[in-house]
């Protein structure tokens, strides 16, 4: 099989520290995979125009790092939205349009992708309660990562128990953004006027995804943390949304970050 290179996911230390071997967790990037050209490595995304097969077969890649097979990996169709799917064992690999997962079974990877969002694992290490969203601005916006701890909750999670890591995404450094766009986080909350710094070009301002999604999720009563990753100039590790339209290219991989409950 060609690209015999194994997937090797970045981890946080903090979920790692404090869920030992119960619950196993990455953050993937391009490493491991059989993709090439502009998806070369780890492209995980069905929707992209990569070959499908090479992407079945990078999915079931991610799939095996966790010991598991290909079936038992569980995404969603992504459509930047506030809303959460329950996992459990009846999944039947359907894709429903959400943005988060939680489950509470074990023996199967809960997976969000990212090529710039920000995709965010959730755990509470002794109730064995692990969750997984997708939280690019609109769904960081609209409450996807407060529905996600709900969710968790509502699975039986202790909200204080609860810890949760931001992954590779986009920084402020490298997200620019327009006068519409500032108007709108402002008018929701002008507290949020933090979260942006004048850009050189008039109107615009550089937007702090990361800072606005570390303090959703403490506002919300979990402990978190970032990584403090950028997707957009690690063209080695990680596919970038942005990059690609700055560089004209027709289309981009996905990323895919996944946590999931050891079976005992």
């Amino acid at each position: 099989m060609k690209n015999e290179a194994l997937p090797a996911p970045i981890e946080s230390v903090l979920l790692k520290e404090a869920t030992g071997d119960r619950i196993r967790h990455g953050y993937f990037t391009r490493t491991g995979g059989v993709s090439e050209g502009l998806y070369r490595g780890l492209n995980v995304g069905l929707g992209s125009n990569d070959e499908r097969e090479n992407v079945i077969e990078n999915r079931a890649r991610v799939a095996r790092w966790f010991d598991l097979p290909p079936e038992r990996l569980a995404t969603v169709h992504q459509v930047h939205s506030p809303d959460v799917v329950t996992v459990d064992a009846r999944y039947d690999g359907s894709r429903p349009e959400a943005d988060a997962m939680v489950t509470a079974t074990p023996g199967i990877v809960i997976g969000v992708l990212s090529a710039d969002c920000g995709p965010i694992l959730f755990a509470d290490p002794e109730r064995r309660i692990v969750g997984a969203a997708h939280a690019g601005w609109k769904g960081a916006l609209t409450g996807v990562l407060e529905n996600t701890v709900e969710a968790m909750v509502n699975l039986g999670a202790e909200r204080d128990a609860i810890i949760a890591c931001l992954g590779p995404s986009i920084s402020q450094a490298n997200y620019e953004v327009g006068p519409e766009f500032i108007d709108r986080f402002l008018a929701s909350n002008p507290l949020y006027e933090g979260y942006f710094v004048p850009s050189p070009k008039p109107g615009h301002a550089m937007f702090d995804l990361q800072g606005l999604t570390v303090q959703r999720l403490r506002n919300a009563g979990v402990q978190a943390e970032s990584l403090d990753l950028c997707t957009y100039p690690d063209t080695d590790r990680f596919f970038s949304y942005r990059r690609t339209t700055h560089a004209g290219e027709p289309d981009y991989g996905r990323q895919i970050s996944a946590i999931a409950i050891v079976e005992a």
